[in-house]
């Protein structure tokens, strides 16, 4: 297929091609290889050398030959041979000919400007113990001009990236960096001299006053966050950089909303560390990701310190092939487990995770088996052959439509292969064994929400009467997780619209996975049996607002380029979620992000018993199923009464 180009990206296509003939000039007369570069670097060194000494004569004496002495110039030419030696000498004493010059700053200058004191003062001792009288200021102008003929030589492979970045400064995008600081200062220095990045920086904006007005290499800094709107039209910008790693999450958030008003690409520096491991680059910069807008700081955990409870141990996670128990075999396999059991009851999902797996931790022993926590015996074998240390179980139907509509098999699958999960884990001496709950869990009004609730009642009564440590870890909406609300929102948007929102004020509590999973596994740190771990999730985010960000930053304006449609909350759907029951406490943690919910007392023989009845009514089929969990779970309100 033949590709013609349209005429502005001709226009782009010249712009680029002159860009790199300028480039294949200068690089015509640097010469590769090191011990090339060095030999000549020394050549020309050894002609500054000398010309100082000439110069250190002439300026002192007027710029005039007649005017200086014989005397003077015999003592100088005596002199020259072992000045370039000693100078030579330090020269390489203090590397000035292993520094990579492209990228020289300050620290480079001042090594040569000692290199050039040391030099200086050697020749005054020198030429002082041999006799060869000179005058006093000769040795002032011979330093000074050493100085600034050494620099010269050294900073003309910057010169010429300077004179081929002026030449090509209108070849590639517009870019406007916000944040003039040090990272921002960075970037700027790298899109300036590498020949691997594309586009040109036309302005900075940064908050701080004293900044205002001023320049940072030759780019103003233009104006403020508020001004971002107005600038982005005068300079015709079309992308931006956020270079604020130490920016607060609500700041960043903040700036964020005023960039998405431009419809320019944003790109975003992820975080501070970068800034202090030395890690700041184009390379580094990404696209803004919607958890960017959340505006709340990540939850960090250091796994390190409070992995080690995995470490030669043996572990089962079941639902090992979704969204969250993919990601928790990610990290129990980066923590040495004696062995990692994969159980899912979907196989496409187990065999890719498997190969992922197998190609990432050659040396781990993996078993991946396929079945249903339904299945008694199914359960009870596996306990039995490979006597799991941990388990975490993640298996369980989470889709709330489509659990309202088939509630037996919410029961069956989620509260029942929980129990025989459980049972198992008693039975063949389990460690710990940690539940994945959710918010919807707490006065549920659908059967997903009472379903898990149950999970958690069922938890709390077999810690009672077991070794086993048995917890629960309750957290709300994953972002980017099967069947959540970004990928189908993704979706539309690359179908072209509409973007369809249940509710216009309807709002979720929201974390990413490796948050989510973060926190399973330091519950399972801190687990001694019982608890409900809660997540300080902060603010909740309306689900219209993830909408509208999702649809500009993916470059359309909502409600021109891409609709959002409104369609009503769907049966069992809350306008909010809830993280605890009036009747849960909370207690601290040694994460102050993690809290643990009080248990709420229940009468087990009556919940055993209701079990039972639950059990045959949701093997039947029945339609009453959902008036038998709300006897169970009393905060359950039926959806439609």
């Amino acid at each position: 297929m033949i590709y013609c180009y349209t005429k502005d990206e001709k226009e782009e296509r010249c712009r680029y091609e002159s860009v790199k003939r300028v480039d294949n000039m200068i690089d015509k007369f640097i010469p590769s290889g090191k011990r090339v570069r060095m030999l000549l670097l020394m050549i020309v060194d050894i002609i500054v050398i000398q010309l100082s000494s000439f110069l250190g004569l002439w300026i002192r004496f007027d710029m005039q030959l007649s005017k200086i002495s014989d005397n003077y110039l015999q003592s100088v030419a005596q002199y020259a041979w072992l000045y370039t030696l000693i100078t030579i000498a330090i020269f390489f004493v203090f590397r000035l000919y292993s520094f990579m010059w492209s990228v020289a700053g300050m620290r480079e200058e001042m090594y040569i400007v000692m290199a050039c004191i040391l030099a200086s003062l050697c020749q005054i001792s020198g030429m002082t113990m041999l006799e060869l009288r000179v005058p006093r200021s000769f040795y002032c102008i011979c330093f000074a001009s050493l100085t600034v003929g050494v620099t010269v030589v050294r900073m003309s492979y910057r010169i010429g990236r300077s004179l081929r970045t002026s030449y090509g400064q209108n070849v590639g995008k517009k870019v406007m960096i916000v944040g003039a600081g040090t990272s921002g200062s960075v970037i700027l220095k790298e899109m300036m001299t590498s020949t691997y990045t594309e586009g040109h920086v036309v302005c900075f904006v940064d908050d701080d006053k004293n900044k205002q007005g001023k320049f940072l290499n030759g780019i103003p800094i233009a104006g403020t966050r508020e001004d971002i709107p107005e600038l982005v039209k005068r300079y015709e910008v079309e992308e931006i950089y956020l270079a604020m790693p130490s920016a607060p999450a609500m700041e960043t958030k903040k700036i964020l909303e005023i960039c998405r008003t431009t419809n320019c690409e944003l790109r975003i520096l992820p975080g501070i560390y970068q800034l202090l491991s030395g890690e700041v680059s184009v390379s580094k910069l990404r696209k803004i990701q919607i958890e960017d807008l959340l505006g709340r700081e990540p939850i960090r955990v250091n796994l390190n310190e409070i992995m080690g409870y995995v470490s030669n141990k043996v572990i089962l996670v079941t639902g090992g092939g979704g969204s969250i128990g993919s990601e928790l075999c990610r990290q129990i396999a980066s923590h040495n487990p004696k062995q990692l059991i994969v159980f899912d009851v979907y196989e496409n999902n187990a065999y890719d995770l498997q190969q992922e797996l197998v190609r990432s931790y050659p040396e781990l022993n993996l078993v991946v088996l396929i079945g249903s926590v339904r299945n008694t015996h199914r359960m009870q074998s596996i306990f039995e052959k490979y006597r799991p240390d941990i388990v975490y179980h993640a298996a369980a139907h989470k889709h709330v439509p489509l659990m309202e509509n088939s509630p037996n098999e919410a029961i069956k699958n989620n509260v029942f292969g929980t129990y025989k999960t459980a049972m198992a884990a008693d039975k063949y001496g389990a460690e710990r064994f940690v539940l994945i709950s959710t918010d919807k869990a707490v006065n549920p009004t659908n059967i997903m929400g009472a379903s898990k609730r149950m999970c958690e009642m069922v938890v709390q009564m077999m810690n009672r009467h077991s070794k086993t440590e048995f917890v629960a870890v309750r957290f709300g909406n994953v972002l980017g997780s099967n069947g959540s609300v970004i990928p189908l929102f993704k979706k539309q948007i690359e179908e072209g619209g509409p973007v369809t929102v249940t509710h216009r004020d309807i709002i979720r509590y929201f974390m990413t996975i490796p948050e989510a999973v973060s926190l399973v596994l330091q519950a399972g740190a801190y687990a001694k049996g019982g608890e409900i771990f809660v997540l300080n999730m902060g603010e909740p985010v309306r689900i219209l607002d993830l909408a509208e960000n999702l649809i500009r930053l993916s470059g359309y304006v909502p409600y021109e380029d891409i609709d959002i449609q409104f369609t009503g909350l769907r049966p069992g759907e809350k306008l909010y979620e809830e993280m605890l029951m009036d009747e849960e406490g909370l207690q601290d943690t040694p994460n102050r992000l993690i809290h643990i919910g009080k248990p709420i007392e229940f009468d087990e023989e009556l919940f055993k018993q209701q079990l039972d009845e639950l059990y045959k009514t949701a093997n039947k089929d029945s339609n009453e199923i959902k008036e038998a969990v709300r006897k169970i779970v009393p905060t359950y309100v039926i959806s439609g009464k």
